[in-house]
């Protein structure tokens, strides 16, 4: 396991579980040439790397950390090289410790090359997708290998197509409004350990479950329910994007809570920025019902750019103004909650 500067997990994975995963999520397959210890050879980046380079003698630069592609370019430069400076240039190629070779539309290399990269205990893969489509759909694997991740105590629910991912103290019943949600016919993603990372470098963080957990919840008072036999397929996802905060948090007369939601809190996860809405429990309240409002709330913002709190507020406005000159000594119609915001 590696780490980054900020302490964020991050991973290295070896040419054995690149192989066999790969091939499950995504459109490209391989076949090995040759016979190695694929345990031993580990994929640290998740950048690819063209050696044509390289393979012509110029390696300062050579980035051999990184996977190998040969295309048409690399394969077709070596094919016409006379034997002994094929033998020569490969020999000068392989001595660098890189994860693994790529040959991609089906290119061949000599059996006496193979065998080069062999005794060096290189992996030597080849698929008929070409560079450009190989390139791009390996590249997406590694980049979800490598991006930064960790692991929150909540929930994770798809709701009307939003994520929401449910926090909170344990015991405030997440599950159960998790639960709630399913029965609603929306979506669960995880429960109890939410593993989030973060696409490469951009602000998109995609919430997934943790692999043992899979789709069962622990509900107190019942114990453990399976999601996908209960509810059936319908009512599971296997990754969302993050894309609203729920705080469940405990009633308190003396707290303050949002009451316009002119002022919108965030959060942040992973570096990213994300809208927070915290909600206090107190027996009565119906969170299921109010957390598919937050939802609906964030389409109207994000596709209508609709805000139900300004809407009012700009409204109330607009009547002052109208009859600003009529309403003298007249009692206010302005409820007492909107006096500050409106100043």
């Amino acid at each position: 396991m590696n780490f980054d500067q900020k302490g964020l997990k991050k991973r290295s994975i070896t040419v054995a579980y690149f192989f066999e995963n790969i091939e499950k999520r995504c459109e490209i397959r391989f076949r090995r040439l040759n016979d190695v210890d694929e345990q031993k050879r580990r994929i640290y980046e998740r950048d690819l790397h063209r050696p044509g380079l390289a393979i012509a003698g110029f390696t300062k630069l050579f980035t051999y950390k990184r996977v190998q592609v040969l295309g048409n370019t690399e394969t077709r430069y070596l094919n016409h090289l006379p034997l002994e400076e094929r033998r020569k240039a490969f020999a000068d190629f392989v001595r660098f410790k890189m994860p693994c070779i790529i040959l991609t539309s089906n290119n061949k290399l000599d059996q006496e090359l193979i065998d080069m990269a062999t005794a060096e205990g290189i992996p030597v893969l080849v698929t008929r997708c070409s560079s450009t489509r190989a390139i791009y759909l390996i590249t997406g694997f590694l980049d979800e290998q490598f991006s930064q991740y960790q692991q929150y105590h909540g929930s994770m629910v798809d709701v009307y197509g939003v994520g929401v991912l449910l926090t909170g103290k344990s015991g405030l019943g997440k599950s159960e409004v998790a639960l709630d949600l399913i029965e609603r016919g929306h979506g669960l993603v995880a429960d109890d350990v939410v593993v989030v990372k973060r696409r490469g470098q951009t602000n998109t963080l995609v919430a997934s479950r943790n692999s043992i957990i899979d789709h069962f919840m622990e509900i107190r008072g019942l114990g453990v329910v399976d999601v996908r036999q209960n509810f059936g397929i319908r009512a599971i996802r296997d990754k969302k994007v993050v894309q609203v905060v729920v705080e469940l948090l405990e009633w308190s007369q003396e707290a303050e809570y949002e009451r316009l939601g002119l002022d919108q809190k965030s959060v942040k996860l992973l570096g990213v920025d994300l809208p927070l809405v915290q909600l206090p429990i107190f027996p009565g309240k119906n969170i299921t019902v109010i957390i598919e409002v937050v939802a609906l709330n964030f389409l109207l913002k994000r596709y209508a750019g609709y805000v139900a709190a300004e809407a009012l507020t700009d409204r109330i406005r607009n009547v002052i103004n109208k009859n600003s000159d009529d309403a003298v000594g007249a009692p206010s119609i302005i409820p007492d909650s909107y006096d500050d915001e409106i100043e």
